[in-house]
C-alpha cells in the first residue's frame, strides 16, 4: 500500500477552487463568542448559534459549491480561546468528486486553549468513484482542554449502486497535548482494493471518533459499550468497538450504512459529553433538516 507521503503531486487546475477559512473564539464573561472570521474563496460560516445557552457557540462550515473537484483545496483553521467552548459542524455531507488527474486537498488545524473545549463534528463525507483525495488534520490541545472529533467516511455511494473501485483516499492526523504527541495516523485506502485486511475488510463506511480529556470512568465505559451493542445487533454484520487509554478515548465502526454509522457516533457523543465536557448533548438542529 503506497504512502500517504507519496511524491506524486498532481498539479493544480488554475480553474479550481484554492478555498480557506479561519475562526477564533474567545470567552467573554462566561459565554463564549467568534470574535474573529476570515474567509478567501468558497468557504463560509453562519452566525453564532446557542441553541444551549451562552456557554458553547455553535458554528456551521459551509462550502457553497457543495462538492470538491479535482484540484480544490480547502483550509479549516479555528482556534478556541481559553475557557471558551465552540462546536463545529456542516450543513450535510461533504463530496469530493472524480479526479480527473488532479488531486484534491484539505487541511484542518485545530487548536484548543487552557480550559477550554472543541467539538468538530462535520456530517459524512462521500467520495466518488475515481476520486483522488489528501485529508490533514493536526489539533494542538493546552494540558487541561477537552476535544471531541468525528468522521464518517463512505466510499463510493452504495445507494446509487457505485462502488470505489478505483481512486486514493490518503489521510494523517495528529493530536498534540500541552506539546506531547498522543495521537498520530495516516494511512491511505485505494479503490478496488477496500477487500484487504489492510484496507476496510469489504466495508464501505468506516466511522471514527476520538475524544480527549477526562477519562470516561469503568462503569460509564460499559454502559457506551453496551448501547453500541444494543444499535449494532439488529445489522447483524456491523463492527464497532471502543477502547480507551491514558486520556484518550477512540471508536470505531465498519459496515456499509452511513445512517447505521450516525447513529452509532452519536451514540458514543452523547453518553461522552456530560462526562468530558459536563454538558448533555444538544444535536444541532441542522443535522434534522
Amino acid at each position: 500500500m503506497p504512502d500517504c507521503l507519496s511524491s506524486r503531486e498532481p498539479t493544480v487546475s488554475p480553474s479550481a477552487w484554492q478555498a480557506s477559512l479561519a475562526l477564533r473564539f474567545a470567552d467573554d464573561a462566561g459565554t463564549t463568542r467568534l470574535v474573529d472570521k476570515r474567509h478567501v474563496g468558497p468557504l463560509r460560516v453562519q452566525k453564532a448559534l446557542y441553541p444551549e445557552g451562552g456557554a458553547v457557540c455553535h458554528a456551521i462550515v459551509v462550502h457553497p459549491p457543495g462538492g470538491v473537484v479535482g484540484g480544490d483545496r480547502l483550509a479549516i483553521r479555528a482556534e478556541v480561546g481559553a475557557q471558551a467552548r465552540a462546536l463545529l459542524t456542516t450543513p450535510g455531507a461533504a463530496k469530493w468528486y472524480k479526479a480527473n488527474g488532479k488531486r484534491s486537498r484539505q487541511d484542518v488545524r485545530l487548536e484548543v486553549g487552557a480550559g477550554a473545549s472543541l467539538e468538530w463534528l462535520p456530517q459524512e463525507t462521500i467520495f466518488f468513484d475515481h476520486a483522488d483525495v489528501a485529508l490533514e488534520q493536526h489539533v494542538a490541545l493546552a494540558a487541561d482542554a477537552s476535544y471531541i472529533g468525528c468522521e464518517i467516511l463512505c466510499m463510493g455511494r452504495r445507494a446509487s449502486g457505485e462502488s470505489f473501485s478505483a481512486g486514493r483516499v490518503s489521510q494523517r492526523s495528529q493530536i498534540q497535548r500541552a506539546g506531547k504527541l498522543i495521537w498520530w495516523e495516516q494511512g491511505v485506502l485505494l479503490g478496488g482494493r477496500l477487500d484487504s485486511p489492510l484496507g476496510l475488510q469489504g466495508a464501505s463506511v468506516c466511522a471514527t471518533l476520538i475524544a480527549v480529556g477526562k477519562p470516561l470512568p469503568a462503569s460509564v465505559l460499559d454502559q457506551l459499550r453496551a448501547d453500541l451493542a444494543a444499535l449494532a445487533t439488529p445489522s447483524g454484520a456491523a463492527k464497532v468497538g471502543v477502547s480507551q487509554a491514558k486520556g484518550v478515548l477512540v471508536a470505531r465502526h465498519l459496515g456499509d450504512d452511513s445512517e447505521l454509522a450516525r447513529h452509532l457516533m452519536l451514540a458514543v457523543w452523547r453518553r461522552l459529553r456530560p462526562h468530558l465536557l459536563e454538558r448533555v448533548a444538544v444535536v444541532p438542529r441542522i443535522w434534522q433538516t
